[in-house]
C-alpha cells in the first residue's frame, strides 16, 4: 500500500506556475523535443545537459522533487531489468565471465545509459501530467492531430481516449488502495509466504479491481451520452487556446539544446 501511496504519474496538480501556463501544444510538442534529446544522448557529457533541463523544469513548475521522482517507482522493475540484461548479454570484451554470463566495459556503460535514459523519459513525462489538466492535454492532442482529419485520422477520438487513460490511472490507484485496505481488515496476508501464496492472495483484490474497471467505463459512457457527446464535430472550448512568445520561446529553447548537443558531439568527436 505504500507503493500505491507514492505513486504520482498521471496525477495533475494546479498551480500557478510558468510550466502551468504554458500552451499544452507547447508542452506536448517540447516533450517530445527533449525525449528525442534524451534517446540521442549517448556520451558522458551529454547527460548533464538533459539533467539541468530536468531540475530546471521542475524549479519552472513549482514541483518537489522529491514528489516528482515517485514516478520511478512505477517502472522501477523494468528499469533493473533493463539494466541487467544490457549488463550480462551486451556485445564486447569480457572482464568478468561465469557459464552464459559475461561483464564487459561495452555492457557496464549500456547498462546505466539505458537506466538512466528511462528515468529521464519517466521523469520528463511526468512533468508533462503534472502541469497540463487531462482536458486541456485533451485539446492539445486534438489540435496538434487535427491536421491529419483530412485523410481520415481521428484526431479528437484518440486524443480522447489517451487523455481519459491518464485520467483514470489516479482513479484505480486509489481503488486498488481501498480494495487491499478491505481485504487487510478482513484478516487477508498480502506480504507473507511465497511467491504463488502471494499472486494467490491478489485475486480476490483482482476481480473486485476488474469489476469496478468495468462499472467505472459503464458510468461513463452513459455520463458522455446523457451530455449528448457525439464526437468532436462542432464543439467548441470555453476557453480557447493562445499562443504566446514564451511557448515560442519554449520550443525554441529546447530545440537548441538537441543543436547544442549534437555541436558537442562534433567538436569532441
Amino acid at each position: 500500500m505504500k507503493f500505491l501511496e507514492s505513486v504520482s504519474f498521471g496525477q495533475y496538480v494546479p498551480s500557478n506556475s510558468w510550466m502551468h501556463r504554458l500552451d499544452p501544444r507547447t508542452k506536448v510538442c517540447g516533450l517530445i523535443l527533449l525525449l528525442a534529446g534524451v534517446f540521442m544522448a549517448s556520451k558522458p557529457y551529454d547527460w548533464p545537459i538533459w539533467v539541468v533541463m530536468l531540475l530546471l523544469c521542475a524549479h519552472a513548475a513549482r514541483t518537489g522533487l522529491g514528489f516528482l521522482f515517485r514516478s520511478i517507482r512505477t517502472v522501477l522493475v523494468l528499469i533493473l531489468v533493463t539494466s541487467v540484461l544490457n549488463l550480462f548479454f551486451a556485445e564486447g570484451e569480457p572482464i568478468w565471465q561465469w557459464g552464459i554470463f559475461s561483464v564487459s566495459r561495452e555492457g557496464i556503460q549500456l547498462a546505466w545509459t539505458m537506466a538512466l535514459r528511462l528515468i529521464l523519459l519517466v521523469l520528463f513525462a511526468n512533468l508533462l501530467t503534472l502541469t497540463t489538466s487531462p482536458m486541456a492535454l485533451s485539446d492539445g492532442l486534438e489540435r496538434l492531430f487535427s491536421p491529419f482529419k483530412r485523410v481520415g485520422f481521428p484526431a479528437h477520438e484518440l486524443a480522447m481516449m489517451m487523455t481519459i487513460a491518464l485520467r483514470f490511472i489516479p482513479t484505480l490507484l486509489n481503488e486498488t488502495d481501498r480494495i487491499l485496505k478491505a481485504q487487510l481488515a478482513r484478516g487477508a496476508d498480502l506480504d507473507r509466504g511465497s511467491i504463488m501464496k502471494r499472486m494467490k492472495a491478489f485475486i480476490p483484490v483482482l476481480v473486485p479491481l476488474f469489476v469496478i474497471v468495468f462499472q467505472t467505463a459503464d458510468d461513463l459512457a452513459i455520463a458522455m451520452e446523457a451530455r449528448c457527446y457525439r464526437g468532436g464535430e462542432g464543439r467548441t472550448r470555453m476557453k480557447p487556446f493562445n499562443w504566446r512568445l514564451a511557448d515560442t520561446a519554449a520550443l525554441l529553447f529546447c530545440a537548441a539544446l538537441i543543436v547544442g548537443q549534437k555541436l558537442l558531439n562534433w567538436y569532441a568527436g
